[in-house]
């Protein structure tokens, strides 16, 4: 097993045989074809370290105010301000949750985790908007029965507490979103500051509502507004972890597009089968197919074609290829048996098409 941990390009071509000889009579020439870079390294690296220093600063304001304002908001009786204060208890976790994965993340690969720990920063992402979630619900709950049944609100302290969270909170979502906008970890612990922020907003004017008027209902139904504002970012945050979690496809990547365009691209290439394309995190797609070639096509050059193809048009970076000679054996060919006829006609017609255009 290869240990795959820094920035590199190379090519293992392994042979059916003795060791060495390549000819006709081989059946198959499996080669594979990779390119990739993982975080810890180059690029990556560099991102993951500014990210780590993030999320480290907002943990720091965000824990550090905490206490403040759980303290404020029983001692005002003010729903916004407990609310707001949930959601700072969650962030503290969340944040050291989202730090853990990002310093692992950047640990380099190793034999028993080859591709390294990345999975750890979408799998916190995922927890943290599973947490947010359950705070929104948390908090519609408590505003019904506060609605029913008013308490009183001390709108002075609450005004004092919410105004200093205010600011703590757009310092800490200023420090994260800085950062990077497609990592996930990292927009997953700037919706939880953003849901701290929007809180305190919410506190100030319902404290000002409240020392205005005296009517208290303004604080449990702005609370409500606030958490339904955060459950669209976090089910939308749930959502793209989800799909990474479950190694769905990158968006707007047509696996049978992707088969069709790379026969037709590459010559000498017949058909392309047995695909699969994945996330190991939102921006590193990887990449395993099968490409049958014509018996006098040179596997090398049809190789590295198709991996410019999908490098250069589809930003795959990481991609397995094995080349075969002869039809498909494999388990499963037979399902897409469908799929390679109708790559062949496609083939074919743009074969005659071009022919035709020539000729007139």
């Amino acid at each position: 097993m290869a240990d795959h941990a820094g920035n590199h390009e190379h090519e293992h071509i392994a042979h059916n045989g003795p060791a060495g000889v390549r000819g006709p009579s081989h059946h198959h020439d499996h080669a594979h074809s990779h390119g990739h870079a993982h975080a810890g390294h180059g690029a990556h690296g560099t991102r993951g370290a500014d990210n780590e220093r993030r999320i480290f600063l907002a943990l720091l304001l965000t824990a550090s105010f905490l206490i403040v304002e759980v303290v404020g908001g029983f001692l005002s009786g003010s729903l916004a301000l407990l609310a707001d204060a949930g959601h700072m208890l969650a962030d503290v976790a969340a944040l050291g949750l989202s730090f853990a994965a990002v310093r692992a993340s950047r640990q380099p690969a190793t034999l028993k985790h080859s591709y390294g720990l990345h999975r750890l920063q979408v799998l916190a992402a995922f927890i943290n908007g599973a947490t947010l979630i359950a705070i929104t619900l948390w908090i519609a709950v408590e505003a019904a029965q506060r609605l029913f049944s008013p308490v009183p609100v001390f709108g002075g302290m609450m005004a004092l507490v919410a105004a200093a969270g205010l600011a703590i909170n757009i310092a800490s979502f200023a420090i994260l979103h800085g950062g990077d906008r497609h990592d996930l970890n990292v927009r997953g612990a700037a919706l939880h500051v953003l849901g701290d922020l929007l809180g305190s907003v919410a506190a100030i004017v319902a404290a000002i509502v409240i020392l205005a008027t005296g009517w208290t209902p303004i604080d449990p139904i702005l609370s409500v507004f606030v958490a339904l504002l955060i459950l669209r970012s976090a089910w939308s945050l749930v959502g793209r972890s989800f799909h990474v979690l479950m190694e769905g496809a990158p968006d707007g990547v047509d696996i049978g597009e992707l088969r069709t365009a790379l026969v037709g691209a590459v010559p000498g290439v017949n058909d392309i089968h047995h695909v699969h394309l994945w996330l190991l995190t939102p921006d590193q797609p990887l990449m395993t197919l099968h490409a049958s070639i014509d018996a006098d096509a040179d596997h090398d050059d049809v190789l590295h074609k198709l991996r410019d193809v999908l490098r250069n048009d589809y930003d795959i970076r990481h991609v397995t290829i094995q080349i075969e000679r002869i039809a498909c054996l494999d388990p499963g060919c037979e399902d897409e048996a469908g799929h390679r006829q109708e790559t062949s006609l496609l083939t074919q017609k743009g074969i005659v098409a071009g022919v035709e255009s020539e000729k007139s």
